[in-house]
């Protein structure tokens, strides 16, 4: 049985349990959701049935693409239904033989005016549109990473720290010298690698930007790894998968402030870092990061990180609000990125990406503060 279907296995079984005859996940412009590419190897730009009699049918706007990458029990043009969701939701339902009034879950952010359209053009079944239910089920299944998950983990780690290296050697060179060359460079490295692309718009502020949790622009042609705090955030994409990880280059002469800041986020990684292991509630990692830059009267503006996946920012939660209830499990895998900023001395930043083990904690990345 491949990675696919033992993943689909996973949604039929909650099928079964909820009662639900026939699910419907949308990979579309403007209605994004990775779970298809988890579940049946198809890039993006489909929609994906699952049935209580276990089937999968893939409907995807480009059929040949699919048939080179996608894994399904059928797969169907989307032109056959004039690339009309309703309409291929109402085919699917026949062709799969689900049983009138039976329980057909449609995405949960679908809009009420679509959700009454489908319940008007579907109206011999029972239409359910909810929050939770299996985009709850499909985000707690991506959260933990499978064997073949991490085998590809590895890999982008690899090509990610190979990167990391060439560009300190760059940087340290004077062979990189601005924001744009650094980030065209990572994307033209990766591309050489076999990776598919950036995970998201690489991050490249130079010390006049890099105030910025994220700098807007993301980067331009002013210098980078000049005297003061720059930092990199950048993720590289390898059979689907993205790395996410920050460099911060602090080069002389440095403030106090700006060594201070280097101190205190060294510390809060190594901290944070330190704590992962399964069963410990997320929220306590970011309040224990949290409390760290508090007794120095200072505060972190973001999240201590986040999972990461076939997105850069997916389940598990690594914040200190009150809803957040995720417990790390062997197989997530986290960001982590403690950092502070500051609009005199700028930002400074470190993250890594981490596997959670039954012993603790990979780091499968290597950045680092580079002092220049």
């Amino acid at each position: 049985m491949s990675w696919y279907q033992k993943r689909r296995e996973r949604i039929y079984d909650w099928m079964a349990g909820e009662g639900i005859s026939l699910v419907m996940i949308e990979d579309s412009e403007g209605r994004r959701n990775q779970a298809i590419r988890w579940l049946t190897g198809q890039p993006g730009d489909a929609l994906l049935f699952l049935s209580a009699d276990r089937r999968s049918l893939l409907v995807p706007w480009d059929i040949n693409m699919a048939r080179i990458y996608a894994e399904a029990d059928a797969l169907i043009p989307y032109g056959e239904f004039s690339r009309r969701p309703l309409k291929a939701l109402a085919a699917a339902a026949e062709r799969l033989g689900v049983p009138r009034g039976s329980r057909i879950e449609i995405p949960g952010d679908t809009s009420y005016p679509r959700f009454l359209q489908c319940v008007e053009e579907l109206s011999d079944y029972d239409i359910i549109c909810r929050e939770g239910s299996v985009w709850t089920e499909l985000q707690k299944g991506r959260a933990v990473k499978d064997e073949d998950e991490i085998a590809i983990y590895r890999k982008v780690s690899k090509i990610t720290n190979e990167i990391i290296s060439l560009l300190e050697k760059r940087i340290r060179q004077g062979k990189l010298k601005t924001e744009a060359e650094v980030a065209f460079f990572i994307d033209a490295e990766g591309r050489k690698r076999g990776c598919e692309g950036m995970g998201f718009e690489t991050i490249a502020a130079g010390p006049s930007r890099s105030f910025g949790i994220h700098a807007f622009p993301s980067f331009t042609g002013e210098q980078f790894g000049g005297p003061g705090l720059s930092i990199l955030d950048f993720g590289l994409v390898f059979g689907g998968y993205t790395s996410d990880i920050t460099l911060t280059f602090a080069a002389e002469p440095l403030s106090k402030g700006q060594e201070k800041m280097i101190s205190l986020v060294e510390k809060a990684y190594a901290l944070a870092s330190s704590m992962i292991k399964s069963g410990l509630p997320t929220r306590e990692l970011a309040q224990a990061v949290d409390g760290l830059f508090g007794s120095n009267k200072l505060s972190m503006p973001h999240a201590l990180g986040h999972g990461i996946g076939l997105q850069a920012h997916e389940a598990p939660s690594l914040h200190n609000r009150s809803e957040n209830e995720w417990v790390l499990e062997p197989g997530m895998i986290l960001a982590l990125e403690p950092g502070l900023y500051d609009p005199v001395h700028g930002g400074c930043r470190m993250e890594n990406d981490f596997l959670v083990t039954e012993e603790g904690a990979e780091v499968l990345t290597e950045s680092r503060i580079i002092r220049l």
